[in-house]
């Protein structure tokens, strides 16, 4: 382990890229323990300040996790999330037992609760509209992956099983078109990057400034009229969200192509 002094980068960034090699060559394991600072610090012959720099750059990079009176860890590998919102549904509109096998969701209450902005807006209700909320955690290798939450109307759930605080044996939404009499048609799903509020962080275990992508899934009737708005947010740099689609045969006469971005009238 060594820096080159005169090379441009950072010490720091340095070291944090040789720790990463390490990480990725199977030297530290994931939920293998790390050297203390001091040691690290030795080891490359830099101030303890310069290696703190560089642990703290892979923290916010979600390779490491530090706990507190215990030391660093290897977080682990980059997770392929599978969970855009489409995948809830499963095959033929039944449990989806690959998701059901790779993560644990616990449910962690269920209320009225005021809606945030998006989601009121969503209802087409005013901020801070009382809405009911199941909120959940889910988990991968014990691991916290996802915090969500899932809203429903009032008018909806009065008197269903939805109030209740308790986990269904079938997926939501199943529960919620039986309870509501509404089936679940059509969707949106818009995902969005940010940083995380201070319950995020602390639930998620990562740093305040550890940015997260965040997903807003909105299901619609066959009227168009949202059933649910559900939320989910993940660790961004340990998340990556994969789609896999066909790419349509060109056309006889395409025409020009008008380029990214540009839509001609």
């Amino acid at each position: 382990m060594q820096i080159n002094p005169g090379a441009a980068e950072f010490p720091h960034r340095q070291i944090a890229a040789q720790i990463k090699a390490q990480v990725r060559r199977g030297d530290w394991g994931p939920g293998e323990r790390l050297p203390s600072i001091p040691a690290i610090a030795e080891m490359f012959g830099v101030a303890k300040q310069t290696v703190q720099r560089a642990v703290d750059q892979l923290r916010v990079e979600g390779v490491l996790i530090t706990k507190p009176g215990s030391g660093t860890y290897v977080r682990g590998t980059r997770r392929r999330l599978n969970r855009l919102s489409r995948g809830r549904y499963g095959g033929f509109r039944g449990y989806h037992a690959d998701l059901a096998a790779r993560y644990r969701q616990q449910l962690v209450s269920v209320g009225p609760t005021p809606a945030p902005p998006e989601v009121a807006d969503a209802f087409g209700v005013s901020d801070g509209t009382e809405l009911l909320c199941r909120r959940h955690l889910v988990r991968a290798e014990d691991s916290p992956v996802e915090v969500g939450a899932a809203w429903f109307l009032p008018t909806d759930t009065a008197g269903t099983s939805l109030e209740r605080t308790e986990a269904f044996g079938r997926p939501l939404y199943q529960e919620a078109e039986e309870a509501t009499g509404r089936r679940y048609v059509t969707a949106t799903d818009t995902i969005s990057a940010r940083q995380p509020s201070r319950d995020e962080a602390e639930t998620l275990q990562i740093r305040p400034d550890t940015p997260v992508l965040h997903l807003l899934h909105v299901a619609y009737d066959e009227r168009r009229r949202p059933i649910e708005v559900a939320q989910a947010t993940w660790p961004g740099p340990v998340t990556t969200l994969t789609e896999a689609y066909r790419i349509p045969a060109p056309a006889t006469d395409p025409g020009p192509d008008p380029g990214p971005g540009l839509v001609l009238g």
